[in-house]
This record gives structure tokens, C-alpha cells and sequence, in this order.
């Protein structure tokens, strides 16, 4: 038996999806961060749950080969890096692992991974750094989460950022310290500065300190002090006066510089701004996109609809070689910046950005395509939920020869291909498999990009064409009793013993939780502990997902208690 408290040693015999060890004993599931595959480990058992636990490494007795010394002094103490312990080729191995296995663990289907791309710089590589500021213990602190927690670890410098953003939290550092500036308090909603947002491209920046209030004190201040260390450098100020984990309000307001700066990306000269979404590594967005252009391989005759197409960068290169592309994105900013895009680089005839929500716009959108030119090419890319049920049932109703899926996030990428397949089928709001299908697609290609070396995450692309039957056959039954006749009675029962097994709802998950801990747990909890580990999710039409007052997680008692449940339903 698993007893709270008690040390062990074991050897580590699996990885799982977030970089963690997994030990199996007596009958328990034990996850153990910062430990590889292979290593013989003494650790502490933290947390125990009937056949889950959580333990601790205390001395790793035996490491493993591809064990190598982290770069980062914060490394397990700061939540922003998983893998910092493991080699670089080893990291990309298990995402290729864990790609495959949300195939086919969640869509029910063995995928052909090719090999994850490489960055060409594991260190150094993000363009965009977003960090809270937090009261301590009475004093503002600028610092990474631990992991799973909202309890910020100072932070000077980070070994995935490039050199600028140190100097950017120094100067923030030095600004804090003269203005006696408060960090956020989300327990009391108090104080002055909630984060501070960076997006950089080329040697351009626009800094956004995200405010409980509109007025802060020094922001002229703090903006030439910044404009010292830097050419071309914005600074707006962000009203989010909200209990939300949304880092941004609604409410920008120009401190100074420029609203807008110009990038390129080969030819192509684009527009950003405040809110545009542009991919964090640039170096690797560059490879995913060329590559994203050369499986559509548009022509003069391709339409193409961009689904949550950001700022347009790719709706603009598949608009250089197609007859026409249509960009989808809600944004209004990213909008103007891909219509700014389109016109600078002579593209205004053969691109057109429609300001909306992918999962409304796509429904009609895509049948009045289908019926003007006949087929379309459906490229996908949208955020880590995953795409909407609309979503997908517009691009099953179009039909489309080719579908390019960009994803942040393996586990909702499973579950979306599988529904475009077929594997996958909705019932009840739940995705369940499907017991027997005729596949709408087959899979060309799928491979990793490693976006985000040192972390847990991956980005995946793959290629969805069209299914086309090898041959047909006609067959023709007549029911009833005798000879040659199928007997409709025998048909039934047969069909009766291959129904489906029942969904376990969050209604099921709800009940069993308040029966054996004793406590209720509200929808949009199971929401986000079925998120955070990595499970298919689905917007079902009454889904609650975000409280009426949001508070920042369930507890840890909460947490354990549906994880347990989960388990107990054969979830996880």
C-alpha cells in the first residue's frame, strides 16, 4: 500500500505526456516531476488517492544517459520549463511519443509521426514575454508561476528568453522600486501592476504593463527610461479591472511610440500591433508556415479558407500563389493588420480578412464557397481548445479536398482529426469512438515543430486529403425468414449488443465526488483539471466553463478529488 509521507526508491519505467516519470506499484500510478525514463529514484510520496499518487524526487541514485544539468537556476522551482534536465534530442523524441500516443490513445488511431522538427536554437527563442507581477509577503515581486500554482518565483532572467527581456524586468524593477509600485494581490483584487506584456519582433517592441487601475504612477517616466535601452520601443498601459485569469481588459491606452511597427518574412512585409497574435518562435513559425503553403500546394485555381488566421502572415503566402484566399479571425486589430498586410504587399484581389468568430463564420461561409468554386482547401489553426463543433461540421459539410491542421496542443488535435475522420463521433455533447466508420480522410502527414524547447508543449502539423473509395459495390438484402433472408429479429440483437457504452458526464463526475469526498465541484473545475491533463475536451451547447466570479483554480483538494474520480471512471 501507498502511504502519504513514506520515501521509496523505484525505478522509472514510463514518461508521461507533461515530462514526468511514472511509477507503477501496487497497483498505483505514481507521477514523479523531473524524473526520466530509466533512472532508479528515491522519492517521497506527497499526495495518495486510491490508484493515483504524487511524489517528489529526492536523489535521483541512478540517472539516466540523457540526464544533463539544467541551465536555468530556477529550473523545478519556476513552472515555464519542464525538460530543462533531459537532451535536447531526447525532448524531441517524446513529443514525437506523445503526438502519437494522443492519436491513439484518444482518437483510436495509429499515426505515421514523422521525426520532431528541430529548433535551431533550444535556448533564447521567445519573442513575446508575459510575466505577472504579485504582492509577497508586502513586497511586488516580477516572476514565472511555479507549477500548477499562482505563487510567483522571482525572476531576473530567463534561459528561454533572449537577452532583452532581462533588461526590460530591470528597468521594470527600478521603476517598481521608486513609485512603490504594488503588485497584484488576487486573493483582496488589489494593487497597481498585474503583468507586463512583451511582444518583440526584429529589434521592434511593444511593452504593455497590464493595470487594476487607468492611471499608474511614472508611465511617462517608465517609457523614456525604456526608450534609453531601446530604439524602437512602445509602451501602452492596459486596464483589466476584472477577477479573471485573462491577462488583458478591454481598455489600451497609448503611453508611447509607435502603434504599430512593420516586419518581414521573405518578401513579405506585415503589420503588428498590440494584439496581434503572432507565433512566440519566430525562427520555427517560418519552417511550420513554408511548409503549411507546401501542402496546400495552392494554385491559380485554389480557394483557400484560413481558419483563425491572427495578423494574416500565412493568409498572405498562400494568397501569393492562389486565386483566393479568405482569412477568418475575431480580432479586430489582426484584422486591420492583415488588410494593412494585403494591401502592402499588392494582395488585396487575391485576400480577404472577415473579422469574426471562426465557429459563426465558417457555417455559411464555407457552403456559399463550396457552391461558387466547387472545392476549397481548409487550412486550421486554432488555439489550444481546439476547434469548435461548428468548426468542424462546416469543414465536413465542405467537403474539402485538403485540410492543413496547425495545432498547439496534441490531445484536442487527436480528437478534431478524428471527428474530420471519422474514428470520433459526438453523442450526447461527449466524443466518444465511434464503433465501426467509412473514414472522410486519411492522414498524409503529421510531424512535430518544436516551438517550445525546454517545455512540455509541442506544436503539430498535419495533412488531412480527402477519402476516396477504392471501388464500389452494390449489394442487395432482403429481410425476413428463409432461406437467403437476413431475419430483421437476429439483426437487432446484434445491433443491441454493440451499442456503446455510456458517457460518464460531468453530471456522473459531480455526483461521485460530492458522495465519496463530500463536497460539491462546479463544471467549469472538472473543465479545467480535464485540460490541464491533457484529455479530449468538447463544447457541448450547455458546457460552463468559466465561473460567474472566476477564481484562479479549484483547490488542491479539488483537483485530487476529480482526478480520483476520473480514474475511478476509467478516464485517465
Amino acid at each position: 500500500m501507498i502511504n502519504k509521507n513514506e520515501e521509496r526508491i523505484s525505478l522509472i519505467t514510463a514518461v508521461g505526456a507533461n515530462g514526468e516519470g511514472l511509477v507503477k506499484e501496487e497497483g498505483c500510478v505514481i507521477f514523479l516531476p523531473f524524473a526520466f525514463l530509466g533512472e532508479k529514484v528515491r522519492y517521497k510520496v506527497l499526495k495518495v488517492k486510491k490508484n493515483i499518487a504524487f511524489g517528489k524526487v529526492t536523489e535521483v541514485l541512478v540517472p539516466a544517459e540523457e540526464r544533463v544539468k539544467p541551465v536555468c537556476p530556477l529550473f523545478r522551482r519556476c513552472g515555464g520549463c519542464q525538460l530543462q534536465h533531459i537532451k535536447y534530442t531526447e525532448q524531441l523524441k517524446m513529443k514525437r511519443k506523445t503526438v502519437a500516443d494522443c492519436f491513439l490513445k484518444i482518437a483510436g488511431l495509429s499515426a505515421d509521426v514523422q521525426p520532431t522538427v528541430r529548433a535551431d536554437s533550444p535556448y533564447g527563442y521567445r519573442n513575446k514575454l508575459q510575466i505577472p507581477v504579485v504582492e509577497k509577503d508586502g513586497e511586488t515581486v516580477i516572476g514565472f508561476y511555479a507549477e500548477n500554482t499562482h505563487r510567483a518565483i522571482r525572476t531576473d532572467r530567463c534561459a528561454i528568453h533572449p537577452e532583452w527581456a532581462e533588461t526590460i524586468i530591470a528597468v521594470f524593477n527600478d521603476y517598481i522600486n521608486k513609485y512603490r509600485v504594488k503588485g497584484y494581490d488576487e486573493e483582496r483584487h488589489t494593487g497597481d501592476l498585474r503583468h507586463i506584456v512583451v511582444r518583440a519582433v526584429e529589434d521592434k517592441f511593444i511593452v504593455t504593463m497590464v493595470c487594476l487601475k487607468e492611471k499608474i504612477a511614472g508611465a511617462d517616466e517608465l517609457y523614456g527610461k525604456l526608450k534609453e535601452k531601446f530604439e524602437n520601443i512602445t509602451l501602452y498601459l492596459n486596464v483589466n479591472d476584472a477577477r479573471t485569469n485573462v491577462v488583458f481588459g478591454k481598455t489600451f491606452r497609448l503611453i508611447g511610440g509607435s502603434a504599430f511597427y512593420v516586419a518581414s518574412v521573405g518578401k513579405l512585409q506585415y503589420e503588428f500591433g498590440v494584439q496581434s497574435f503572432l507565433q512566440v518562435n519566430a525562427e520555427m513559425s517560418e519552417k511550420l508556415y513554408k511548409k503549411v503553403v507546401e501542402l496546400a500546394a495552392p494554385d491559380e485555381n485554389s480557394v483557400v479558407v484560413d481558419a483563425f488566421s491572427g495578423a494574416g502572415l500565412m493568409t498572405a503566402m498562400l494568397a501569393q500563389k492562389a486565386k483566393k484566399v479568405y482569412g477568418v479571425e475575431i480580432v479586430p486589430e489582426a484584422v486591420r493588420c492583415a488588410d494593412s498586410l494585403a494591401k502592402r504587399n499588392h494582395l488585396t484581389e487575391k485576400m480577404e480578412n472577415i473579422c469574426g468568430k471562426c465557429e459563426e463564420v465558417l457555417p455559411s461561409l464555407i457552403p456559399e464557397l463550396k457552391e461558387k468554386f466547387g472545392k476549397i482547401t481548409l487550412i486550421l489553426d486554432p488555439p489550444r481548445k481546439g476547434a469548435d463543433a461548428s468548426v468542424i461540421g462546416a469543414a465536413l459539410r465542405a467537403e474539402a479536398d485538403k485540410i492543413v491542421y496547425v495545432s498547439c496542443n496534441p490531445a484536442t488535435l487527436a480528437r478534431d482529426v478524428g471527428l474530420l475522420i471519422g474514428s470520433l463521433t459526438e453523442r450526447d455533447g461527449e466524443v466518444v469512438k465511434a464503433e465501426a466508420y467509412e473514414p472522410r480522410y486519411s492522414i498524409e502527414y503529421i510531424r512535430p515543430y518544436d516551438f517550445f524547447p525546454q517545455t512540455k508543449h509541442v506544436e503539430t502539423l498535419v495533412l488531412l486529403s480527402k477519402k476516396k473509395p477504392d471501388s464500389h459495390i452494390v449489394v442487395d438484402v432482403e429481410f425476413g425468414e428463409g432461406e437467403g433472408k437476413i431475419s430483421l429479429k437476429d439483426a437487432l440483437k446484434r445491433a443491441e449488443g454493440r451499442k456503446p457504452k455510456s458517457k460518464t458526464t460531468y453530471k456522473d463526475i459531480q455526483n461521485y465526488v460530492e458522495e465519496n469526498y463530500g463536497f460539491k465541484v462546479h463544471t467549469a473545475y472538472i473543465a479545467e483539471v480535464k485540460r490541464n491533463l491533457g484529455l479530449p475536451m468538447y463544447d457541448a451547447p450547455n458546457a460552463v466553463e468559466e465561473l460567474k466570479r472566476p477564481r484562479s483554480h479549484p483547490t488542491e483538494k479539488m483537483v485530487l478529488a476529480i482526478k480520483e474520480t476520473l480514474a475511478h471512471f476509467e478516464i485517465i
